[in-house]
């Protein structure tokens, strides 16, 4: 592995699969008894958070706006 010029490593793929690190997951890199450890950072986002943040309020068309849960189970059952 290599440091970039702008002090960046890659993390393997097998690792981040192992630990399951994705996208936009925030670590921190400290020091450890003279080593270099990567960790998750505590309370920080996880991707289903991420995810759901992303995509609240995105789920609506025209025709559903302002509609109650109850009339859009109406609408999608077709009761």
């Amino acid at each position: 592995m290599k440091l970039n010029s702008k002090g960046q490593v890659t993390i393997p793929a097998a690792l981040r699969a192992r630990y399951g690190l994705h996208e936009g997951d925030e670590v921190d890199v400290i020091e450890d008894g003279g080593a270099l450890r990567i960790v998750r950072v505590s309370g920080a986002e996880s991707r289903g958070q991420r995810l759901v943040r992303h995509m609240r309020g995105r789920g609506g068309t025209k025709q559903t706006a302002g509609m109650s849960t109850d009339d859009l189970m109406e609408l999608l059952r077709g009761d």
